[in-house]
């Protein structure tokens, strides 16, 4: 089986040979994936599977959109030191591919994303001890809250990254004395951030 792990360097999709790029489709990565759809049987999935790099990614490893038979995965996996770079790359890729093996068995029918029917499909990739989330750590980017507004009548303060350009009343006030509906003696008034 050819997978992102391959000793052979010579071999297709080995990976001291692959090149990724930072962004857009991975020409060796959606080749993997076709041909190991094909070895599950999945003639219809191999045709249509890509792979691509997201650099919009922050904290998730890979994602699978059963859709459009993609697989996204996050440029900060090349990032990773090199003793578990392709390791990790590999558990990603496979983890993310298990979910659209998964979702074409099925077909329309709808299934847990971690449900049996995935866990399956990693037995059949080669990852039968696949957890459901990776343990890397991918820090979420963190935006300096510019702009702060309170409440006129119980004090409440909301900090927000972004001004607020819309009438915006506190929720809870207006939950308690308007019945959930904005009411203008509740509006948000921008206030210093201290």
């Amino acid at each position: 089986m050819a997978t992102p792990d391959s000793e052979d360097a010579s071999a297709p999709g080995a990976s001291r040979a692959w090149s990724h790029p930072r962004a857009g489709r991975d020409a060796a990565l959606t080749l993997v994936a076709a041909q190991l759809c094909r070895e599950q049987g999945l003639e219809n999935l191999a045709r249509e599977v890509s792979v691509s790099w997201n650099p919009r990614m922050r904290t998730a490893a890979g994602r699978a959109f059963s859709r459009e038979w993609k697989i996204e995965l996050n440029p900060r996996l090349q990032d990773l030191p090199e003793s578990s770079r392709d390791s990790e790359l590999r558990a990603t890729f496979l983890h993310e591919l298990a979910h659209l093996v998964a979702f074409a068995r099925v077909g329309r029918k709808r299934i847990a994303p971690h449900g049996p029917e995935w866990r399956q499909a990693c037995h059949d990739l080669g990852i039968p001890d696949e957890d459901r989330c990776h343990a890397l750590d991918f820090q979420p980017r963190r935006l300096d809250r510019k702009f702060a507004y309170t409440c006129p009548v119980c004090g409440e303060t909301i900090q927000r990254v972004r001004r607020i350009r819309r009438k915006v009343a506190c929720y809870p006030c207006c939950r308690r004395h308007a019945g959930g509906f904005y009411d203008p003696r509740f509006k948000l008034q921008e206030s210093r951030l201290d």
